[in-house]
């Protein structure tokens, strides 16, 4: 199948193109490049645009038999999201309308979107599962629910069939080394690590030690980038095979904390982590780990990776092999 992947560019795009490609599908990348890295991008086709100017998207799709869209481009920093809410509305909302919208243009029926376990926000409930109630603590959670009822109402209007992926902390890398987790202005925990150790960062920060937690710092489940690649073409086949629209969590069930994290760093690459503790970071849960049971059972997938420093492992081998990124 043809499947145009928006945000092909970035981290976990970039992995899906590869899962694609593994599995003899034809992906058409299609990022503006204001996060993601052309480097990044594995295959031959390669649109440069933005959601938002339906010029751009109308190009692609014109030029292209589209079956399917797997949809991440998204603004999705959380506490930038916190400071620049407008920013997230303009390009997570209205983008993604604009992106059905050109979809409905086109005749495409069906997109898997990149949702996320922010819109939960302070869960009631550990593990998290898709009954939990959803209150979102950042504008960036607010926008990715905010997109689900919006692709939710457009698919009674427009006959768009859809599942919405809520998962929870991507890491790691492809096997290969060749992509991996880079940015200029990162905020994710494992690759601030691993630029600590490459002596890359200086001040390595964990953000509060003083939650409801066992050694005081956040908990999170941690899911392997191709896992995650994994879920997004079971959820595409999923479609294709007749299956109904609907919303599941990505995780694999199990939480580490900030603290265990390190420690696992530690031991994937023989090196001492270097941090100092700060006051919390606004916007952040102290526990999100998901249940991925209904996942396991409706689309037959489950994470292949849960075991931290092997997932370290894997992000440590795209470090060392781009030490100065893309």
């Amino acid at each position: 199948m043809k499947v145009l992947v928006t945000g092909g560019a970035g981290y976990i795009g970039s992995h899906m193109i590869a899962e694609l490609m593994e599995n003899g599908h034809e992906p058409i990348a299609f990022d503006n490049l204001s996060t993601g890295n052309r480097k990044a991008v594995l295959c031959d086709g390669f649109y440069p645009g933005d959601i938002r100017n339906p010029v751009d998207l109308d190009r692609v799709f014109a030029e292209n038999k589209i079956d399917a869209v797997i949809h991440f481009a998204a603004s999705s920093l959380v506490g930038e999201s916190m400071e620049n809410p407008l920013k997230y509305y303009n390009n997570n909302v209205h983008g993604t309308a604009s992106l059905l919208e050109a979809m409905g243009r086109h005749g495409v029926r069906n997109i898997v979107f990149s949702s996320t376990a922010a819109v939960y926000g302070e869960a009631d409930e550990v593990p998290i599962s898709e009954k939990t109630p959803v209150k979102p603590k950042s504008p960036y959670g607010e926008t990715k629910l905010a997109i689900e009822k919006m692709i939710a109402w457009a698919s009674g209007a427009m006959g768009i069939n859809y599942i919405s992926l809520r998962y929870f902390n991507a890491c790691g890398a492809h096997k290969s080394g060749d992509i991996g987790e880079w940015r200029e202005n990162e905020t994710h925990l494992i690759p601030i690590i691993l630029q600590n150790l490459l002596g890359l960062r200086k001040n390595f920060r964990v953000f509060g030690n003083d939650y409801d937690t066992p050694d005081g710092t956040c908990i999170r489940d941690y899911i392997h980038v191709m896992d995650l690649a994994r879920a997004h073409t079971a959820a595409m086949m999923y479609l294709f095979e007749g299956g109904k629209s609907d919303i599941f969590n990505l995780g694999i069930g199990k939480g580490f904390s900030v603290l265990q994290i390190i420690e696992a760093a530690e031991k994937a690459t023989g090196r001492k982590v270097n941090f100092t503790y700060e006051g919390r970071r606004a916007g952040d849960p102290a526990v999100l780990v998901a249940s991925n049971e209904k996942a396991r059972k409706i689309l037959s997938w489950e994470s292949v990776e849960d075991d931290p420093v092997e997932i370290i492992k894997d992000a440590w081998n795209f470090y060392t092999r781009h030490p100065g990124g893309y």
